[in-house]
């Protein structure tokens, strides 16, 4: 799995962006939400902007931030974070690299999914993490 997502990281790393700005304005809207509420202490709103999929994996809130919290600390407290490169991968579905500093100092690439929902909201449908000694968009 680990292997999967490094693969799939530098892929995305590799090709341009092809979705169209609004769209990725749009999804990065979603992101942002959620790792500011994270940062706020607000985790329901953080929740919130996860997908149906996640949603039936963590039924609960407090499912949830255990999954958050105990696998994805960067994630749930970071320092900072910038966007790196996005990809189109359907029409209802964007790839977001996100460059984040952890609460450790340390850098990290996550990569997340996110899809087109019937209300018009990207949602989170997965995020891969991973650890890095210097990154570069």
């Amino acid at each position: 799995m680990r292997h999967a997502a490094i693969v799939f990281a530098a892929w995305l790393c590799a090709i341009p962006a092809l979705a169209g700005d609004a769209e990725v304005k749009a999804a990065q809207g979603s992101i942002s939400g959620q790792l500011q509420a994270f940062r706020a202490g607000d985790n329901a709103t953080a929740y919130g902007y996860a997908a149906p999929n996640v949603k039936r994996i963590f039924p609960t809130l407090d499912a949830f931030m255990g999954m958050v919290t105990g696998g994805y600390k960067p994630v749930h407290r970071p320092q900072s974070f910038d966007f790196g490169k996005s990809r189109e991968m359907s029409p209802s579905a964007i790839a977001q690299q996100v460059l984040i500093v952890g609460p450790d100092g340390k850098d990290y690439e996550a990569v997340y999914t996110l899809e087109l929902q019937p209300d018009g909201i990207w949602r989170i449908t997965g995020v891969s993490l991973r650890a890095a000694n210097s990154l570069s968009t």
